[in-house]
C-alpha cells in the first residue's frame, strides 16, 4: 500500500552534516505520522524524531538542537537535515511512516510501513 526508499546516507567526518531523503509512494494519503529511526551496530533500532501531518514534531534527546525533520507533502518526501554529527550517530537510518498521528516517539512495532534503510557513518 506505501513504500519508502531512504537516500542520502554516506560517510562524513565529525562535525559533518548529511541530509535524508525518504521518497514514499503508493496511497500516501493515509500517513498521517512519518518518522525516522536508526540503528547502530549491534543495537536496536531507536526513534528519532517524527513529524505529523499537521507538522508538528517531536525529536529523541540525543539529536535536538542537530537534527530536523521536514516534509514537502507535494513531492511526498520526508527529509531528516542532520548537522553537528558525532560518532555515536553511526547506523543504518530508516523511514517509517503509519496510518495513526503519533503523540509521543513511538517503538519500532507501532510504525506500519519501513523503508530498507540507508548507512550514515560518522568517524572520528
Amino acid at each position: 500500500q506505501v513504500q519508502l526508499v531512504e537516500s542520502g546516507g554516506g560517510s562524513v567526518q565529525s562535525g559533518g552534516s548529511l541530509r535524508l531523503s525518504c521518497a514514499a509512494s503508493g496511497y500516501t494519503d493515509s500517513n498521517r505520522c512519518m518518522g525516522w529511526f536508526r540503528q547502530p551496530p549491534g543495537k536496536e533500532r531507536e526513534g528519532v524524531t517524527h513529524i505529523n501531518d499537521d507538522g508538528s514534531t517531536r525529536y529523541a534527546d540525543s539529536v535536538k538542537g542537530r537534527f530536523t525533520i521536514s516534509q514537502d507533502n507535494a513531492k511526498n518526501t520526508l527529509y531528516l537535515q542532520m548537522n553537528s554529527l558525532k560518532p555515536e550517530d553511526t547506523a543504518m537510518y530508516y523511514c517509517a511512516a503509519d496510518y495513526r498521528w503519533c503523540w509521543t516517539l513511538r517503538p519500532r512495532t507501532e510504525y506500519q510501513y519501513w523503508g530498507q534503510g540507508t548507512q550514515v557513518t560518522v568517524s572520528s
